[in-house]
């Protein structure tokens, strides 16, 4: 009896433990309880209006989409203000913390977490990349090709030409505007001045590396004469932007830029794409990413419509131009026109 009563008890045991097995088994093939939760880094890589609009987009679109898929996304932020020491610094420590993903704000951080992540694979989302394939982060926008993907705030430079000579037919000379070691701005420039030495316009081209080097180039540029300035979607300009604008517009000089955010700094026009827009999209990239499974070399890079001119509307005043009648000249060459005023940041608007 007592022996029975042994293999009866091993029989339960044994059949207990199948069971258990077999609920761990339904349970990791069951979906999310909801307590998963997704590490994301975000580095920016300068404090200015567009790319912070991108940062605060896609926090908040994390936490919606965290709530409509019921998972948590952890966001750990930092800014690297344009030191390369301090962004691979920043990056070492993404890695270290384990993080499932990381984001990296405009081209250069991009190009350093595409270097560091080259073993690892750690995925990898960027924001505001003009040219991705030009600067080697991609293989093609429909295929990346490696653990990189997302969002490309591309210039249509063409356009932002258009609008140049349809504010002022006679333009006779044009300057242009940029940091040389700003890999979002070769492109651009290639394809303004190509533009430009097309139609027989003088071009005068001024550069710099820091605020102090940008006023020194806008000197340069009000002494040339020139009847117009153009900066593609520049960091280091745009840092540089609310020291520059009240002397090129005193000049009578329009200053002509590749994101709304110039223009809310105080240059005549920014021309691009929303960034806030463009903040939630990349966020949708992530969850994409990180929930859904979607393959990171697979998943396209995202463009947008860069038809928006924004008008800062007490610049355009004091140049000598007219509201109004510049809509009505710029409307062939946009989808749409917007007014904004001289502030520090969006918040302030």
């Amino acid at each position: 009896m007592k022996k029975f009563k042994r293999i009866a008890a091993t029989v339960v045991a044994t059949v207990m433990a199948l069971s258990l097995v077999a609920c761990a088994d339904k349970k990791a093939d069951a979906p999310s309880d909801g307590n998963k939760t997704y590490n994301v880094s975000i580095c920016n890589y300068v404090d200015d209006a567009s790319l912070n609009q991108i940062c605060d987009n896609i926090k908040a679109r994390l936490e919606e989409l965290g709530k409509e898929n019921n998972v948590t996304f952890k966001v750990s932020y930092d800014n690297c203000n344009a030191d390369a020491n301090v962004m691979s610094q920043i990056i070492a420590n993404f890695i270290a913390d384990k993080t499932d993903l990381m984001v990296g704000v405009a081209t250069p951080v991009a190009m350093a977490m595409q270097s560091a992540t080259e073993e690892n694979k750690i995925p990898v989302v960027f924001a505001a990349v003009s040219d991705p394939v030009a600067c080697g982060v991609v293989d093609s926008l429909e295929a990346p090709g490696a653990n990189i993907t997302g969002t490309s705030d591309y210039l249509d430079t063409k356009a932002i030409m258009n609008l140049i000579f349809a504010a002022n037919p006679d333009v006779k000379t044009v300057g242009l505007l940029y940091d040389a070691g700003q890999d979002s701005s070769t492109t651009a420039i290639n394809d303004a001045r190509a533009f430009l030495e097309a139609k027989g316009i003088e071009v005068v081209e001024r550069t710099g590396t820091n605020v102090s080097e940008v006023q020194l180039a806008v000197n340069e540029l009000v002494a040339d004469k020139v009847d117009a300035v153009f900066t593609p979607s520049d960091n280091t300009i745009m840092q540089a932007e609310l020291s520059i604008y009240e002397t090129l517009a005193a000049a009578g000089i329009p200053h002509y830029t590749g994101a709304d955010s110039f223009a809310l700094n105080g240059a005549f026009l920014g021309y691009g794409v929303d960034y806030a827009n463009l903040g939630v999209e990349t966020a949708n990239m992530i969850c994409e990413i990180l929930v859904k499974g979607s393959d990171v070399s697979k998943t396209a890079v995202k463009t947008f419509d860069n038809g928006t001119a924004t008008i800062n509307v007490e610049t355009c005043a004091a140049i000598g131009f007219d509201f109004e009648d510049l809509k009505t000249k710029f409307a062939p060459y946009c989808t749409k026109v917007e007014e904004i005023k001289t502030a520090e940041s969006f918040d302030e608007q």
